[in-house]
């Protein structure tokens, strides 16, 4: 009680500390009654303050990448689907591959977000993201801006792995492909492969023909693509119905140049995939 100042502030600092961090009463031990009721309240208020800045710490943390959080939170789901069904261990690796290269670590609700944003933003952003793709398409080289922008707001990102068929014999083509990265292979009956890569495009013929397949498309590697339904094409083509001609006669001229390649019977439907000019 007689020490200077600075001490008498730095003892109660140290007792008050004590307290408040539930570590201890100081030097001793509370005495009296008055002393043992703020000794409790202060270990009161100290331990809500400490939880309150462990739950506010851990909250900030998280925030610092939450599409990360999301896309652990996503796969421990994965994870037990899988344990819950018994899946072989082949399968669970094949899958734990796919989200790897599907989402690489991260997570976002895309849709969401653009349809949250204005139409000239969401448009951007589209066409920012599919530059590649437009470049490398002759399709699009002389369209109508709009169109493009029309057609590119129906495409739909995939993923393959190696081995995947994207395209099988004999099936009704209902969509076509565009290749972001990645390559692919076009089996025929004759067991000739063509190869396909970035900014390639397969499958567009019959968007228009709506002919059965008479080939195969393997992915060789791991392949991110864009899909465009035979209905979304059509939906698009009803707002520009003078670009269906000019689809038409690209596809018819690219169904000769096959055709000479390899001679198509009377009874065959016509190809529906060819690699791009």
């Amino acid at each position: 009680q007689n020490d200077s100042w600075g001490k008498q502030y730095s003892h109660a600092l140290f007792k008050a500390m004590s307290h408040m961090l539930c570590i201890g009463y100081g030097q001793q031990a509370p005495e009296g009654m008055t002393d043992v009721w703020l000794t409790m309240l202060s270990m009161i208020v100290g331990a809500t303050c400490y939880a309150m800045f462990i739950g506010h710490a851990t909250a900030l943390i998280q925030s610092l990448d939450s599409s990360r959080r999301q896309y652990q939170e996503k796969y421990k789901q994965v994870e037990q689907y899988m344990s819950f069904h018994k899946l072989p261990g082949d399968t669970r690796q094949r899958i734990h591959e796919y989200y790897e290269h599907r989402y690489q670590g991260k997570m976002f609700d895309e849709e969401n977000i653009l349809g949250e944003l204005s139409e000239p933003l969401k448009e951007e952003i589209i066409n920012f993201n599919c530059r590649n793709l437009v470049a490398n398409m002759p399709l699009f080289a002389n369209a109508d801006p709009n169109f493009v922008t029309a057609m590119l707001t129906k495409l739909r990102f995939e993923v393959f792995q190696p081995g995947d068929f994207i395209i099988r014999e004999g099936t009704v083509g209902k969509k076509m492909y565009f290749i972001q990265h990645g390559v692919v292979s076009i089996l025929t009956k004759g067991n000739k492969e063509t190869k396909l890569s970035d900014g390639s495009y397969f499958g567009e013929i019959c968007l228009l023909t709506r002919g059965r397949r008479t080939a195969s498309v393997r992915a060789d590697t791991y392949c991110r693509l864009y899909s465009l339904s035979v209905d979304n094409f059509n939906e698009v083509l009803e707002e520009y119905p003078m670009m269906r001609r000019a689809f038409e006669t690209v596809a018819m001229d690219r169904l000769d140049r096959i055709g000479e390649e390899r001679p198509l019977g009377p009874a065959q439907p016509p190809l529906c995939h060819g690699p791009s000019p």
